[in-house]
């Protein structure tokens, strides 16, 4: 079986509606994909009814984006919790509103320099999306500013730029012990992505494990190899789940579909951990 869980639609930053990110699972030979759109489930109702229609498994998730206190940014995917479980919809409802704030200041800045304006952004943003950079970057790239997304983050959208403007996100602490009150099994997403930013310290894994950390997603291109072996030998200790995805958003990233793979074996474990939903299949 052939299961990847970790893809995003255009209800956050991938550049494919929900069923057609489910049907390009299907054509990459996926027999299980996760949406994992960053803090919104908002694309789950038509990615379920997709994969019921063409015979696809699918895993109902979110990607929540989180800071720790020294400001290192850390992403925790949350599987088949509770999409209406009051203390977690509250802090991803808090930190979309957070990320529009922040995309709506960092345009103003740029459009000093730029020509671009919030009307030029919104149109790469499809209705009830979670807005972020990409929407900015895409915005950018239709402006002939730069060639790609990927251009535009290491340039004018990078955490160094004098356009960068920080907005909340939860601590990864209580993201972890929120999703596990809603039902969810949380996962660490790319943990050791250097190439990203700083990467959290051993004391941190540490204190997610102990708040309920299920797993770490350890086969993800941008973990090097030196992190995939630390992660591994963090998850033997800790008995930890143990995940491989593909980050895939569309035409967003050169991420593909499939390229790395988590077993069945991992997501049973998942299963049997949730209780705010169920897979689909």
């Amino acid at each position: 079986m052939r299961i990847d869980l970790h893809a995003h639609s255009n209800v956050s930053d991938g550049t494919e509606a929900p069923a057609a990110l489910v049907d390009a699972a299907q054509v990459a030979g996926l027999d299980m994909v996760a949406l994992t759109d960053h803090d919104s489930t908002g694309g789950w109702r038509e990615a379920t009814n997709r994969a019921q229609e063409i015979g696809i498994g699918l895993v109902p998730g979110m990607e929540i984006s989180c800071r720790t206190e020294q400001g290192i940014t850390v992403h925790l995917l949350s599987y088949l919790h509770d999409p209406e479980h009051p203390g977690l919809l509250e802090e991803i409802t808090k930190s979309r509103q957070a990320r529009l704030s922040r995309a709506e200041r960092m345009v103003e800045r740029l459009s000093e320099d730029y020509p671009l304006n919030w009307d030029d952004v919104s149109l790469h943003v499809s209705p009830g999306a979670t807005v972020g950079r990409p929407h900015i970057a895409d915005a950018l790239i239709a402006a002939g500013v730069v060639a790609d997304r990927s251009e535009a983050f290491a340039s004018i959208l990078t955490a160094r730029s004098k356009y960068w403007v920080s907005h909340y996100a939860p601590n990864p602490v209580l993201a972890v012990t929120l999703v596990r009150q809603a039902g969810g099994v949380p996962v660490f997403a790319h943990p050791m992505a250097s190439a990203r930013g700083r990467v959290v310290a051993e004391e941190v894994f540490e204190e997610m494990i102990q708040a309920g950390l299920a797993g770490v997603e350890i086969d993800h291109r941008d973990n090097p190899e030196a992190g995939k072996a630390f992660l591994r030998d963090l998850a033997r200790r800790h008995d930890l789940i143990v995940t491989g995805s593909s980050d895939y958003h569309g035409t967003g990233k050169p991420n593909r579909l499939g390229e790395n793979l988590t077993s069945p074996e991992a997501l049973e474990r998942i299963e049997a951990q949730a209780s705010g939903c169920s897979v689909i299949r």
